[in-house]
Formats: C-alpha cells, sequence, structure tokens
C-alpha cells in the first residue's frame, strides 16, 4: 500500500528510544523526513549514523521543549506531523501516598508536554498541506487504574485535549487523534508490573498472568503495531480521520 508520505516531515518526542524509536524508523521506512528529542543520551548517540535529525531535551522543560520545536521546523524546513509519544509512568502507590511532586512531574511529562508541543508546532503546521497531530494516551485513558492515579489522570487528559483540539483545528484542515495502546511488550511494562506486584505482595508471574488475562487476545500488543497505526493516520489514506482515541491493546477489559 502506497501511504503517500515520502518528504512528510515528521516530529516525535522521545524519539530515540522504545516506541518512539520504532515510530521514527516506521516514518522513515514510508519516506519521511524526521527529527525527534530525546532525554536519553546514549539512546541519541545510537542515532548518529542514521538519517533521524536527533535533538536532546528534557520535555517537562517548557521553554526548552518550545525551542526543539522550532530546531525541527527550521532543520525539515517545516512541520507536517506532531506525534506526542513522550511519557512517564509515574508513581505506583495508593492515593494517600504519592509524593505531589511525583503527581506533578507525571502530569508535566504525560500531558502538559503534548500542550506545550501543540502550541509550538500551530504555526507550521497551518502551512501544511497534509497536517496530523498524534497524541499518545493509553488504555489507562479510558479505564480506571488503581495505584496509578498520576498516570492515568493524565492519560485520561490527553483524551480530553486530543477532543477538543480536533473540533478547534478541524476547521484549519489538521486533524488530531489518540492512540491507546495496552500492554506493550518491553522493559518499561516490565517495570511496570514488577512494581505492582512488589506493591500487592505478588509474583510478577502472577501480576502478569492477571494483566494479560484483561484482554480478550491474552496478549502484548507490539511497538511496531502502534507504529503502523500512527503512519496511517498520517499518511493520505487517514486524511479523513479525526478526533478519535484508537486502541490498540488486545481489546483490554481493565486494568488491574
Amino acid at each position: 500500500m502506497n501511504l503517500k508520505i515520502k518528504d512528510l516531515r515528521v516530529v516525535i518526542t522521545a524519539g530515540a528510544d522504545g516506541i518512539g524509536r520504532k515510530i521514527a524508523q516506521s516514518f522513515l521506512d514510508e519516506g519521511a523526513v524526521v527529527t525527534v528529542c530525546d532525554i536519553n543520551k546514549d539512546a541519541l548517540s545510537a542515532l548518529d549514523d542514521t538519517p533521524i535529525h536527533a535533538l536532546h531535551c528534557d520535555v517537562s522543560d517548557r521553554t526548552a521543549l518550545a525551542q526543539f520545536i522550532e530546531d525541527a521546523a527550521s532543520h525539515m524546513g517545516g512541520i507536517d506531523v506532531l506525534v506526542n509519544n513522550a511519557g512517564t509512568a509515574g508513581p505506583t502507590a495508593k492515593v494517600e501516598d504519592v509524593d505531589p511532586s511525583d503527581w506533578d512531574q507525571c502530569l508535566n511529562i504525560c500531558l502538559t508536554a503534548q500542550f506545550i508541543c501543540v502550541q509550538a508546532a500551530l504555526p507550521y503546521l497551518r502551512k501544511s498541506g497534509n497536517a496530523s497531530i498524534i497524541n499518545l494516551s493509553s488504555a489507562a485513558g479510558r479505564l480506571g487504574f488503581a495505584l496509578r492515579t498520576p498516570y492515568a489522570a493524565a492519560k485520561w487528559g490527553v483524551i480530553g485535549l486530543t477532543k477538543s483540539l480536533a473540533v478547534e483545528l478541524g476547521p484549519e484542515g489538521i486533524r488530531v487523534n489518540a492512540i491507546l495502546p495496552g500492554l506493550v511488550a518491553g522493559d518499561r511494562i516490565r517495570r511496570v508490573i514488577e512494581a505492582k506486584a512488589q506493591r500487592q505482595g505478588r509474583s510478577f508471574v502472577e501480576a502478569e498472568t492477571d494483566a494479560l488475562a484483561l484482554t480478550s487476545l491474552k496478549s502484548y500488543v507490539t511497538q511496531e503495531q502502534i507504529a503502523d497505526q500512527i503512519v496511517f493516520l498520517a499518511s493520505e489514506r487517514g486524511r479523513t480521520i479525526s478526533g478519535q482515541s484508537v486502541s490498540i491493546c488486545a481489546d483490554t477489559q481493565a486494568l488491574l
């Protein structure tokens, strides 16, 4: 399938590792031009021999984040696609035990950073002939998630941000969608399950088995599956899709 995205100019936050790296590679494979930021300097160094333009940035630093968007636009001659991928797991704790500073950090990285990126990228997106914003939410953005209140609150906030932006920016031809991954195979979900298992006094295997049992397909999803959906939404084939919360979660029914 020809997605017709050759030379599309794509910005991805937290794009040097994990899901973000897979998204970047998927865009590259289709002929897009990609700029990423990341806080992980080792991951950024690993991109030195790739076509990806990579910059260091802590997305919780609002000034630095806005400057990253400006630098990305300058390097690529504009922006067609903004992928707000940066996120953090946040604390695993009962609500009364959550440190307010941990709450602030989780919302700053998972939600406020998306808002800052949109504000900074809008002047460039308005000049694009195929403008798209894709925000990473989570299955925790549509389900309750005990012991993970900061993360769930932020990811529910991403849905509200996405829907509101879609209505506001749609008349200008800018489409806005959210991706809601479920349990994504990799180190990050392993750390989350380990923390929850420890908190509940259970083994990792017990916690993992129970988590997967809450999906109809009884499985993790892969980074590649998430990246494929994002590339499609940003392509010519996705031009009439906006305001949607697209779940890629093996049909997750609940979160433990």
